[in-house]
């Protein structure tokens, strides 16, 4: 690690660290730092505790589960916007901007209507992900244009109106007493009913999603040439695209199966990431998840926190991410005249 990146990694690292302390401490019951050391290290030693019965609930199950969960669709939000934005060459490009977000919520409704359970919610929101993602995709290749990147943000945007439509028809249609106040809640963003259970079917695609994406990190920087580029340094580009964006589209669909739409963080961190460390995969992807992490965990401690009732993830990241996105696109506007 060069020393240009070592400090972009550290303060990525201090950030998370800081979103766990904050995450852990901050609440309605009073819990110490003492404490969390206590609970933690009895759990990994065997033996007990000098908090009270309480206070290890409080930590063990509840803030522990959404602590991990905030942690984990953070770091898969952004992963997967990293890797859209250096295989589309667009740096306007996120999940949700490109309709993974509004197909995984599509099929995650389609779950929930059927009342199915976990893995199946899981199944439905990846194979809705994956259908939006090709679909904007193919568009934007079919459409020859002096501009493709405008072209690509506009089919993700009429596909997600689309896919918001089917929504749409489903909450529609769906029992007014039981699912669609579940749906209109899941569909804001929120980890409040984020228990232990929860965590295996999230971490197991993010963390395989994951995976194969740092794999795939040094082949995904080839990508980021102009195709006949790739192609001429031996890269298979078609297997590869599809293999970069079947993961992507997992860790996205995990997210929002767990947690509902949380958009913009895969628009700002990956630039934050970028800022950081450089446009290496091999550095960024890592940077990337670590922020990721850190940042939604921020924003989770505020959405509980901040008002008498919860406020929904969703709202709390467009608050940030919408002028962001006003800034990149104004950034780009000049470099592109």
């Amino acid at each position: 690690m060069t020393r240009s990146v070592l400090p972009g990694t550290l303060i990525a690292i201090a950030v998370l660290a800081a979103g766990f302390a904050v995450a852990f401490l901050v609440g309605r019951f009073p819990v110490s730092l003492a404490d969390i050391v206590s609970v933690l290290w009895s759990k990994m030693t065997g033996g007990a505790s000098g908090a009270s019965p309480s206070v290890e609930v409080v930590i063990l199950q509840v803030r522990g589960p959404r602590v991990l969960a905030a942690f984990l669709v953070g770091a898969a939000l952004a992963v997967a916007g990293t890797a859209f934005q250096g295989l589309f060459r667009n740096p306007l490009v996120s999940p949700d901007i490109l309709g993974a977000s509004s197909g995984a919520a599509l099929g995650a409704v389609l779950g929930i209507y059927f009342s199915l359970g976990v893995f199946a919610i899981q199944s439905f929101a990846f194979v809705g992900g994956l259908i939006a993602v090709t679909a904007v995709y193919m568009i934007g290749s079919a459409i020859r244009s002096r501009d493709p990147v405008l072209v690509l943000v506009l089919a993700g945007v009429v596909i997600g109106s689309l896919l918001g439509a089917g929504v749409g028809l489903v909450k529609y249609l769906a029992d007014p007493y039981n699912q669609l106040p579940a749906m209109t809640f899941w569909l804001l963003g929120s980890l409040a009913a984020t228990g232990v259970t929860d965590l295996i079917p999230l971490f197991g695609p993010v963390a395989l999603g994951t995976l194969v994406l740092i794999l795939l990190r040094f082949r995904m920087n080839v990508m980021s040439l102009p195709e006949e580029e790739a192609r001429a340094l031996g890269v298979a580009v078609g297997p590869l695209r599809i293999a970069i964006v079947a993961a992507a589209t997992l860790v996205t669909s995990a997210s929002v199966a767990t947690a509902g739409i949380i958009g913009w963080v895969g628009l700002v961190v990956p630039h934050l990431a970028r800022s950081l460390v450089g446009p290496d995969f091999a550095r960024l992807l890592p940077v990337a998840a670590i922020l990721g992490g850190g940042f939604l965990l921020f924003i989770d401690t505020i959405a509980r926190t901040a008002a008498p009732v919860e406020i929904p993830l969703g709202i709390l990241t467009a608050v940030i991410g919408t002028p962001f996105f006003i800034w990149l696109l104004a950034s780009v506007s000049r470099t592109w005249s």
